[in-house]
């Protein structure tokens, strides 16, 4: 089988298929790819650069301009690759920065499965902050307009693939019916309990199992991710824990949503708002950490307090709780998928920073009435989430169907429920 990869900073969602199906002599593995990564051993990766820089064109439509540069960067590429006599059975891509917007032009017969990450409403993210409101009416355009470049995606694909069922719910009706929901797998050898993990906190010295570590771990500390509900939650966590430390894991830049006015990062922002009120000898902000370091840390946690608007679910997540980590997550989707309160972990209003901390105080306070709780949640990640035995046989089954021009399965009823 002939299989391309199609992916910004390529391996990223794909890093685990890609170098399964390359361990198969019979298999060709292709990537395009914009970004230096490292990428899987017998993947050939071909890094595409930008002919044009996006223009100054209407604020309503650089994101689609931005998606046709990427786009066209891509497919001259492709019709390189082409010319080199490689020609995919299957294109497996990523449509969210536009590079597979004209593949299916370079190559007409061959098979297209999206990785559909996320398609944009009124009802999820967007204005989702009471005291950050929407007020701008073109900020709805705008919403509208971003997704001009994943209908295209959708209605060029052979088949779509999504992470979670919330993920799949937020799809237009017309393409619930032509798309998988598979999650990206939990690597849950290296995500698991691990007594004897450490961490070397500074002055604060080494840390244990056992300890009263509270973790956060975000990309970068921002407003999507709860960084600032958590910050408000802290004072009173340490105020009635006093041997309670905050471990923050996470860069001062964005991610997700728009930046803050000015100089000053969210981190910033929101750590002045609280700063009197912590001990900060108490509080470690430790940016960016290698892997293990963060494997340890939650490892290590008593517990680990995950915050999302509703979007993208991180991986951290179910790193966590695969962990035997105590999740106090934000119920909101797709969170709410994962965790069932009082059954795996705890759940409080992404809002109630006061309930929050009450649930991470009582967890600090009472460790063994939770340990059926952590059991729980390492056993949901393994029956639901597990990398080698559910996730990746799913999704080589799915590649081979797709390739194979066969319809693969639509999602289980009770999907439908969602809508």
């Amino acid at each position: 089988m002939r299989i391309l990869f199609v992916h910004q900073n390529f391996p990223g969602q794909y890093k685990h298929i890609a170098a399964a199906l390359a361990r198969e002599s019979r298999n060709q593995v292709v990537a395009l790819a914009h970004h230096e990564q490292p990428a899987p051993d017998g993947v050939r990766v071909v890094r595409y650069g930008l002919t044009r820089q996006p223009s100054t064109a209407h604020a309503l439509a650089r994101d689609f301009e931005r998606k046709v540069v990427y786009g066209e960067a891509a497919a001259r590429a492709a019709i390189q690759l082409r010319s080199d006599g490689f020609a995919p059975d299957v294109i497996c891509g990523h449509p969210g920065w536009g590079e597979t917007l004209f593949l299916k032009d370079v190559w007409p017969n061959a098979r297209l499965l999206s990785f559909q990450e996320f398609y944009y409403r009124v009802d999820s993210d967007f204005n989702f902050e009471p005291d950050d409101p929407v007020t701008d009416p073109s900020a709805l355009w705008k919403l509208r307009a971003r997704n001009v470049a994943f209908l295209s995606a959708i209605e060029s694909s052979d088949w779509n693939v999504t992470p979670t069922r919330w993920q799949w719910s937020q799809l237009p009706g017309f393409a619930r019916a032509h798309t998988s929901i598979i999650h990206d797998g939990i690597d849950t050898d290296a995500a698991s309990p691990n007594t004897q993990a450490t961490i070397t906190l500074g002055r604060a010295g080494v840390c244990r199992p056992g300890d009263e570590i509270v973790s956060f771990i975000s990309r970068n500390l921002e407003r999507y991710r709860g960084y600032h509900i958590f910050m408000r939650a802290l004072p009173e966590i340490l105020k009635r824990r006093p041997n309670a430390r905050a471990v923050i894991v996470g860069g001062d830049g964005v991610s997700y949503g728009a930046a803050p006015r000015g100089e000053r990062s969210w981190k910033d922002i929101f750590l002045a708002e609280v700063r009197d009120q912590l001990d900060m000898s108490r509080v470690h902000f430790v940016g960016r950490v290698p892997h293990a370091t963060y494997l340890n840390l939650l490892q290590v946690s008593a517990a680990h307090v995950y915050l999302t608007y509703p979007f993208v679910l991180s991986w951290s997540m179910l790193e966590a709780m695969a962990s035997e980590c105590l999740v106090i997550g934000s119920r909101t989707a797709p969170v709410t998928e994962a965790i069932e309160h009082g059954a795996n972990g705890l759940l409080a209003d992404f809002f109630a920073p006061g309930a929050i901390a009450d649930a991470v105080i009582d967890v600090l306070a009472e460790p063994q009435k939770y340990r059926p709780l952590r059991e729980a949640a390492r056993r949901t990640v393994l029956e639901r989430y597990d990398l080698v035995s559910i996730c990746l046989p799913r999704h080589l089954a799915l590649i081979g169907e797709v390739a194979e021009g066969r319809t693969p399965a639509s999602p289980e009823p009770d999907a439908e429920k969602l809508d």
